[in-house]
């Protein structure tokens, strides 16, 4: 118990190291990774410990125990080293966000790996041979200790029992285990995807649109209702209004828009039905008693800074060389109303208007240029009372103060104020505004927006309860193709064109890992074939993960950023415990035992320290998978995929690991045996 308790601190004292080495900060990708790897860096000590512990009862000394112990493991501690960064390392050079993400998760795994095997390779059996004593005889320890090697030792004889009945029909073993294999990629297929799942971060997003050309005033007294509706709500702590932004527009400033910051009380002073979502649904609900306006409550996004929301983005684009805002609008429309139909989303809402009542200004520049007049005057002198104008700056108190000049505001109420505003010509003379300008009522956008230089407009919505937001983007993908006229196109921005960057890159990365564990492998037992042994076991794996995500699918969980990367980590984890039946049979097969005696004897003596490590990770994984509060959402989805697939590799690899060495150790010395001359050869086994 206390020398692999003793490898954790070693070991995160190292992985602190080399985030500071690296540039990496405390974040849930390195914390995760911290967390993971404590379960992973005390499987070698245990594994250690254990071939000691059994050379001990064997009758041998503390020194001679671990010794022994080591000349048998050191093999399989560098295999599982180098498979466990040859499986991380293509996740580090990853693009992109989702690449940054991969990288510090997959880097400090990778480091953890390495000084665990160094601390495994060294420490421990030191620490073996130091503190490890002759056990206390069986029929003298407790009754607990009685007890479980009673049932662990009839457990492994019907392991043992299992295996040998298993090995004697290898083929029709390794054909079950394929058949297992397609039914794993095959119901992955069909697990919805996502990204990044959506977080309780402590507060939620109002966004508020009110007609077009609502007034200032008018915005104000809407986000009044909202803040006295969202205040009495359960749950909430405080509700911070910001009238005249439209966050929707990148924070642009908008009259008739604004927006609701509704902070949450702390998690642990939350009470029933106060989570994000119950929180999220009730406000919705609730706010659409305003009659005033479009008022739509969102999360924030899972990563600060990209995007505006949690939901999906899209941008609807003229592409043909025009500004016809009507058209956009028209286009925009169609597919909002066209996305409000489906079930499967809600909240649908786009933020540009294309009719919004304005005022044109023409300026009569004949008798402009006449009273001796410039236009740069007229506008400038517009600017100025309608709006503002910087003046300069002066010091004060300490204090730097600028200056603007602006007309009073009951001075610039109505459109016949203009009439009293004046601008100097050259002679000094004070000319009416009203005389140079001509107003005539119009309308147009109150806001426009280029996206890769083409006007666009943005649609923002979020899918329905149990329906993932790769689900979601794939259904707005195939409303927008039906709708869009020629000339338009779409596009997705903010976290939505991130999941869609990402595209097939899961599988990319998991092509890669295999493919650098198989070589690894090869290189170490110089075999083109001995590693195909390891290399099936590790999608045996995934069958976990595949039932827990196709049944809590209506629970929000999706094959998102953080599943895949609990799978990359369950690659390497599998291929730990296939490795250390796989290394120990070659041995006895080197030794010059049969086939079938190696894969059972090596089966049955890698089967503690396989239950062992597996069940001391799985144990570990456990608050992940129970997670509340912030970061949850992350927490349970890397939680559950390791947990599923970790129950899944323990209970399938060393079943089928055996059969597949057979098969793999006959087909490799079926084809030494054509290469030799007929007369050299043996007799078939």
């Amino acid at each position: 118990m206390l020398i692999p308790a003793t490898t954790v601190p070693v070991t995160i004292i190292g992985a602190f190291a080399a985030m500071a080495a690296l540039g990496f900060t405390i974040n849930f990708s390195t914390l995760f990774a911290i967390v993971l790897a404590i379960g992973i860096v005390v499987d070698d000590a245990i594994v250690v410990v254990e071939g000691a512990v059994h050379n001990i009862e064997r009758g041998m000394s503390g020194r001679e125990a671990a010794s022994a112990a080591m000349r048998q493991l050191f093999g399989p501690i560098i295999g599982i080293t180098l498979v466990l960064m040859s499986v991380f390392l293509p996740a580090a050079f990853l693009p992109g966000l989702t690449g940054r993400m991969y990288a510090q998760f997959a880097l400090v795994i990778a480091a953890t790996a390495l000084l665990s095997a160094i601390n495994a390779g060294t420490l421990k059996p030191t620490q073996s041979a130091m503190w490890l004593r002759p056990a206390v005889p069986p029929e003298q320890r407790n009754l607990f200790y009685r007890g479980f090697n009673r049932a662990y030792d009839r457990v492994e004889r019907w392991y043992s029992g299992l295996i040998a009945r298993m090995v004697s029909r290898s083929g029709l073993m390794a054909v079950v285990a394929l058949a297992i294999i397609a039914i794993t990629g095959y119901g992955f297929s069909r697990v919805p995807t996502g990204f990044l799942p959506i977080e309780d971060q402590g507060y939620m997003i109002a966004l508020v649109q009110l007609p077009d050309g609502a007034s200032l005033e008018r915005t104000q007294s809407t986000l009044d209702k909202v803040f006295e509706i969202a205040r009495k709500t359960p749950g909430v702590a405080r509700v911070v209004n910001i009238a005249g932004v439209s966050a929707l527009d990148n924070s642009a400033t908008l009259s008739s828009a604004g927006v609701s910051y509704i902070i949450l009380k702390d998690w642990n002073e939350r009470g029933k039905d106060e989570d994000l979502m119950s929180l999220f649904n009730k406000l919705n609900a609730d706010l659409a008693a305003i009659p005033e306006a479009d008022i739509l409550v969102m999360p924030p996004p899972p990563i600060q800074g990209v995007g505006n929301d949690a939901g999906f983005t899209m941008q609807v684009e003229l592409r043909d060389g025009s500004f016809d805002m009507a058209k956009l609008q028209s286009v925009t429309n169609a597919i909002v109303a066209n996305a409000k139909t489906q079930s499967a989303l809600q909240l649908v809402l786009a933020s540009f208007r294309s009719s919004v009542p304005q005022y044109k200004l023409e300026v009569d520049r004949v008798k402009t240029e006449a009273l001796q007049v410039s236009i740069e005057q007229v506008f400038a002198a517009l600017g100025g009372y309608l709006g503002s104008t910087y003046v300069n700056q002066f010091n004060q108190f300490g204090r730097v103060f600028q200056v603007y000049v602006q007309a009073d505001s009951r001075s610039r109420v109505r459109l016949e104020d203009i009439d009293n505003m004046f601008v100097r010509n050259k002679d000094g003379q004070m000319i009416p505004l009203g005389t140079l300008v001509k107003i005539t009522p119009t309308v147009g956008p109150s806001l426009i927006s280029l996206f890769n230089l083409y006007p666009t407009a943005t649609i923002i919505g979020l899918p329905a309860q149990g329906v993932s937001s790769g689900q979601a983007l794939t259904l707005m993908e195939e409303i927008a193709q039906r709708t869009l006229p020629p000339g338009t196109g779409f596009e997705w921005s903010a976290m939505s064109y991130q999941e869609k960057l990402v595209g097939n890159q899961m599988y990319i990365v998991f092509g890669l890992a295999l493919l650098l564990v198989y070589l690894v492998l090869a290189g170490q037992y110089e075999s083109w074939y001995a590693p195909i042994s390891v290399i099936l076991a590790v999608p045996l794996s995934f069958i976990g993960p595949v039932i827990a995500l196709s049944a809590l699918t209506e629970s929000g969980l999706s094959n998102n950023l953080y599943v895949q990367i609990g799978l990359v980590l369950l690659m390497a984890l599998s291929a730990k415990n296939a490795i250390l039946i796989v290394e120990f049979a070659r041995e006895l097969r080197a030794a010059g035992k049969e086939i079938l005696e190696s894969a059972t004897e090596a089966a049955r003596a890698r089967f503690r320290p396989i239950v062992m490590t597996s069940f001391a990770f799985i144990l570990g994984v456990v608050p992940l998978v129970l997670a509340s509060g912030a970061g949850a959402s992350a927490r349970v989805s890397i939680g559950i995929t390791v947990f599923t697939g970790m129950i899944a590799s323990t209970c399938l690899a060393v079943l089928f690991v055996p059969p597949f060495f057979v098969v793999v150790q006959r087909f490799e010395e079926w084809r030494k045996a054509r290469k030799i001359p007929s007369p050299l050869r043996n007799p078939a086994e």
